[in-house]
């Protein structure tokens, strides 16, 4: 059985302050929960978060890595400096990296590989824009990005990596995919793990929809067969509507 996945992405929010203070206030309220539950913040952050969130079920995760350990990278961060400081997840591939940080399915593939011999578990994003939705080509973007992110992954490794299929155009737009929508594309992509490894794998691999996920439809979605969770990106930013979320 599948364990649910809740990741808020701040994305660009949040002081350090605010971030102590909310984790502070949703830590009892999350504690019993059999849901992953997990915060990216962004850099800043990270340290402070991982501090407040010891002896809890919280998990503190970054929104992005380069894929070399050092070198000449000016304002990136490597694994190390995640795994030194305590992070646990790193979300790979997100649209917006993609669309304003040239981003591409090469990138994101070799940050996965790196993820992966750090010990962190990579989320890696999928998704396709409104002008490839419309134009029937979401199974068939989904289908490259998820296979070249793959790309010389193990069979052994595979499962270690958390998929979010975020249509792009549904992301902080207050649209959403219908529920069987999501799902229909989350099978898809399931598929592609079947072809790509096996069954058996296919199984295993956690796949998030992301894409407006908000309290008062969370529950629907997560409902779906093969819809292991979520990444939420503004409703993730108040306390009391993340406790919700992670309390589907």
């Amino acid at each position: 059985m599948r364990k649910p996945i809740i990741a808020g992405n701040w994305k660009m929010h949040k002081s350090i302050a605010d971030g102590v203070a909310f984790i502070n206030e949703i830590k009892g309220q999350v504690a019993d929960t059999d849901v992953e539950t997990l915060v990216c913040a962004p850099y800043t952050l990270l340290a402070s978060l991982v501090e407040v969130a010891k002896g809890t079920n919280i998990k503190i995760g970054a929104q992005n890595m380069h894929f070399e350990d050092k070198g000449a990278f000016t304002g990136e961060v490597s694994a190390d400096m995640l795994k030194e400081i305590g992070v646990t997840h790193v979300i790979i591939g997100h649209s917006e990296r993609r669309q304003f940080f040239a981003e591409t399915d090469e990138t994101v593939n070799k940050k996965t590989h790196k993820a992966l011999a750090k010990g962190l578990t990579p989320i890696v994003c999928c998704g396709e824009t409104l002008e490839q939705r419309e134009a029937d080509e979401t199974k068939t973007v989904c289908k490259t990005q998820i296979v070249k992110a793959f790309e010389n992954i193990s069979a052994e490794d595979a499962p270690k990596v958390v998929i979010a299929y975020e249509p792009i155009w549904a992301i902080g737009t207050g649209k959403t995919a219908s529920s069987q929508d999501a799902n229909d594309v989350i099978a898809y992509i399931r598929e592609v793990l079947v072809g790509l490894y096996s069954d058996a794998v296919s199984e295993e691999v956690r796949i998030q929809y992301g894409g407006s996920v908000k309290p008062s439809n969370v529950e629907e979605i997560m409902n779906e067969a093969d819809i292991d969770g979520a990444l939420v990106g503004g409703a993730s930013l108040e306390a009391s509507d993340f406790v919700q979320l992670v309390n589907f």
